[in-house]
């Protein structure tokens, strides 16, 4: 008997998102991932139909979210980003730091994220400058690399940067200096300052009103405040430091393992089971097998939703020869310095010769008769995304329509298509419909089934962002 397939982020998100959503409440941007989530690669975002020029084999293939949160759009963005980065790299050793913040903030950081990972990305590259800038050290300035991430292995609340810094730094009279002692900074005397530095930031915030979340909500006010202070000041802070491994490829590798990560990846998902999610996690005892976890869907599923960051905010962030104000000047006279020569200008990879350098395999071959090609049967032969406002729906009639020949046209068929009257449309039952062309023929004529909203989404993110009121074309 064949084993079943294993569950995905997605069919969690389907299979227990209203119970979820029953009982845990989402703001504007986690209901905005859950629907990009649930919608990636179906036909709620529409795609394009493919043909064997052999033996005339169609498949649809469905568009991806584009969402940062999704576990299936990751790989191409990261491995772009490994190009682009690839570039700027200079030969000399570098260093993985990790700088944590205390789980006593934790609260802080539910009640007002994007002000907390602020102050983080404030505290720990003015830290690292500070450091870089001390002639004990360097007495220059560092290129740095800074990564948030929000979760442990178990989605815990875990805030904590990942920083990748070149072994090195680039003085005022324009000289190169490495590292003295072998290492970059003492980890002690980071972690120290780094402490300062943040809850100083903190203190001014609440000063200023920026922290004053209602009593009845967090408790941090008064008292409540003096014991979180005096918890932040009990325990010295994790800043973690060691060599990066290899050269500069080895680098770019082991940099991109936490640039595009998601909370948890599909395929650590095991199974889906009496309501139930497994999935697998380190063992510092045995680390190459590892461990299975259970949590209960709806904790899951909130755990998950817990590490969405807010909108727009930026998870990557470059500092000090990095910084995009001067990265081209400055990073030129370092490789000049170092002896290096101009990297070569970026090439733009498609998506068959992408897949084929990383996954191995043709996208572009027939896997029915293993001998054709797979093209588009034509120009403007795209699936239409379902983005339409509810009880909208299209209706395949004649022989013009997307995927049947035998189609001439297509109806739309709406109570809330505004444009129909005066366009020639029919009144049918306070409904109104009116023929539109190929182009504009829903997705639902390609499969010949009518269409329907995508299922299993949240009701608060059924609505589409920008209603769609289809014209005829002229």
């Amino acid at each position: 008997m064949a084993r079943p397939p294993r569950p995905d982020l997605a069919a969690i998100l389907r299979a227990h998102g209203e119970a979820t959503l029953a009982t845990h409440a989402l703001n504007r941007t986690q209901m905005k991932a859950w629907r990009a989530i649930t919608a990636c690669r179906t036909a709620a975002l529409g795609g394009h139909i493919t043909q064997c020029d052999a033996c005339g084999d169609r498949r649809h293939v469905y568009h991806s979210c584009r969402d940062r949160h999704c576990p299936q759009y990751q790989t191409r963005t990261k491995e772009a980003w490994i190009a682009a980065r690839g570039r700027e790299l200079l030969p000399v050793p570098y260093f993985h730091l990790v700088f944590t913040l205390p789980h006593a903030l934790n609260p802080l950081v539910a009640a007002a994220p994007r002000r907390i990972y602020e102050l983080l990305f404030r505290a720990v590259p003015t830290t690292l400058l500070e450091f870089a800038a001390d002639p004990r050290h360097l007495g220059g300035t560092p290129a740095s690399t800074l990564v948030l991430h929000t979760w442990t292995q178990e989605l815990a609340r875990h805030p904590h940067l990942h920083a990748l810094v070149a072994g090195g730094a680039l003085t005022g009279t324009g000289d190169w200096v490495s590292p003295r002692r072998g290492f970059l900074f003492p980890v002690k005397a980071l972690s120290k300052v780094f402490r300062g530095k943040f809850v100083a930031a903190l203190k001014q915030d609440y000063a200023e009103g920026r922290l004053a979340p209602a009593p009845d909500r967090t408790g941090h006010d008064g008292p409540a405040w003096r014991g979180l202070l005096w918890a932040l000041y009990r325990h010295d802070w994790v800043v973690y430091a060691k060599p990066a491994p290899g050269g500069p490829a080895q680098v770019l590798d082991y940099l991109a393992r936490y640039t595009h990560k998601v909370a948890i990846s599909n395929h650590r998902i095991t199974g889906l089971a009496d309501g139930a999610v497994s999935f697998r996690e380190r063992d510092p005892q045995r680390p190459k097998a590892g461990r299975l976890t259970s949590l209960p869907a709806p904790e899951f599923i909130r755990r998950f939703f817990m590490h969405v960051l807010p909108a727009g905010f930026k998870r990557i962030r470059h500092y000090g020869l990095l910084a995009n104000g001067h990265k081209a000047a400055k990073l030129a006279i370092c490789r000049a310095l170092l002896d290096v020569p101009a990297p070569q200008p970026a090439v733009v990879e498609s998506v068959a010769a992408f897949m084929a350098r990383v996954a191995q395999a043709d996208i572009t071959r027939c896997s029915k008769c293993e001998n054709g090609r797979l093209r588009r049967p034509g120009f403007g032969r795209r699936i239409r995304p379902d983005f339409f406002p509810p009880g909208h729906r299209h209706e395949a009639a004649s022989d013009t329509c997307l995927a049947d020949p035998s189609h001439s046209d297509c109806l739309c068929v709406s109570g809330s298509c505004a444009s129909a009257a005066g366009t020639g449309a029919r009144a049918d039952s306070n409904r109104f419909a009116h023929r539109v062309p190929r182009v504009d023929c829903h997705w639902s004529c390609a499969f010949g089934a009518p269409w329907r909203a995508a299922p299993n989404l949240p009701p608060l993110v059924r609505q589409p962002r920008f209603a769609y009121n289809p014209q005829p074309r002229r």
